[in-house]
């Protein structure tokens, strides 16, 4: 496979069984954009967090769309498992534990990692998924082994997507054994503090 590296900032901590808080940016971000609500989640966690390979219009993405809300998804399924082969090369380079990852990804970022979540179930230790998105249209069967927590908020103004298809979305996620907190925001596909307490709370509880 033709895999290409990402950009990214890693801030370690130097122990080598702490957890790690993967960061993974909205449309037209980059790997600084998500890095101030890092702190918020305590310390002790190491942080990465990446840049998207795909540009559109020059603004990074994670992986390829056909038009608002259509997904490439031949390019999205490349581009997850590019992403896993980086991530567990540079958990070798930077000596941070692969099985110890929590990713924390919003709009674009949130659904490669839901991506992510359909692929390869155990992958991550929990994630947190700030105005997600269905990112196949058809799902294969999965399941997850470990009950992964995931904590997903989505905006009930939000116009990229319907609460029918939010309530599909978390069904499949329930029937592939994950453990999910949902919680519906005030907001459009925006992200407010809500969603960001509510997500620290979650993480809190779970790690």
């Amino acid at each position: 496979m033709d895999f290409q590296p990402l950009q990214y900032i890693f801030i370690g901590t130097g122990n080598p069984s702490a957890n790690t808080l993967l960061l993974l940016h909205g449309t037209g971000g980059n790997e600084h954009d998500l890095l101030p609500l890092a702190k918020d989640f305590g310390a002790g966690l190491n942080i990465l967090s990446l840049r998207g390979n795909v540009l559109e219009n020059g603004m990074p993405r994670f992986f390829k769309r056909l038009g608002m809300g259509v997904f490439d998804e031949r390019d999205l399924e490349f581009r997850t498992e590019e992403m896993i082969y980086f991530v567990k090369a540079l958990a070798t380079k930077e000596s941070f534990d692969s099985t110890k990852i929590i990713a924390l990804g919003y709009s674009n970022g949130a659904n490669i990692a839901g991506a992510t979540l359909i692929l390869h179930p155990d992958f991550f230790a929990g994630a947190i998924l700030y105005r997600p998105m269905q990112p196949f249209r058809y799902i294969p069967n999965f399941k997850s082994k470990k009950n992964i927590p995931l904590f997903l908020s989505t905006g009930k103004n939000d116009p990229m997507v319907s609460i029918g298809e939010t309530n599909e979305y978390l069904k499949i996620l329930k029937n592939g054994n994950f453990t999910i907190s949902h919680h519906e925001i005030n907001t459009s596909h925006n992200l407010n503090q809500e969603d960001i307490d509510l997500s620290i709370a979650w993480f809190k509880n779970n790690f």
